[in-house]
């Protein structure tokens, strides 16, 4: 087996959500002396791309993605785990807390985005559920974040998405993080509304969004 082939195998694991072919690549690329970082971004992370935007387009249910996200985390965590022993690290691009807003207990969304952003060369801080609007704020000050990404599955929850909006403004903080906000019933509406810097559909938008923003500083 060469190379692409390899490479080939960590993509088709992703879109199969099959994590022992997605082992087997990494084990294999070990045996040949590839990068594991290479791996990653050539094989790994373009399954995960492709799985998103095929999402993105309605073409794929929603337990397709989940399934394939798990199988994200395992290869990222075995390759997180490698290079901490070998001291090294991945690059990152930025720093970004994920939360679902107070009063709010649906995860699954932000549980993706919090995968593909991972694989995207992103830090992220993973808040989980019901989290106050002051505790974000706090602890997006803590980790020294650049963007702060907030879910609402629910009507009645999305305004803690404009309560963190106008505590940010209220502190001055505004300028110093990027909002972005995302779940079923928010919009680009809404987020023009209370004053978020960006509105994305999905998880693949929210990556590709997270990524301009870090770029652009």
């Amino acid at each position: 087996m060469d190379k692409q082939e390899i490479i080939k195998m960590a993509f088709d694991s992703i879109l199969e959500a099959d994590q022992d072919m997605a082992l087997k690549a990494l084990d294999q690329g070990a045996e040949m002396g590839m990068d594991s970082l290479e791996l990653l971004k050539d094989g790994f992370t373009a399954g995960i791309t492709e799985l998103g935007e095929r999402f993105g387009r309605g073409e794929l249910f929603l337990p397709e993605l989940i399934f394939a996200t798990e199988v994200m985390k395992a290869v990222t965590g075995r390759i997180e785990e490698e290079m901490k022993q070998s001291g090294k690290q991945m690059e990152k691009k930025g720093r970004m807390i994920m939360a679902t807003v107070e009063g709010d207990v649906h995860d699954i969304g932000k549980g993706i985005c919090c995968a593909l952003l991972k694989t995207s060369g992103i830090e992220v801080f993973d808040l989980g559920r019901e989290v106050k609007s002051d505790t974000i704020i706090e602890k997006a000050m803590e980790y020294e974040v650049d963007i702060i990404g907030t879910g609402a599955l629910l009507t009645t929850t999305m305004i803690y998405q404009q309560e963190l909006e106008d505590k940010l403004k209220e502190r001055g903080l505004k300028e110093r993080f990027k909002t972005m906000v995302g779940g079923a019933p928010v919009t680009q509406r809404w987020a023009d509304r209370i004053g978020a810097d960006a509105y994305t559909e999905d998880a693949s938008e929210c990556c590709v969004r997270a990524k301009q923003f870090l770029d652009g500083r």
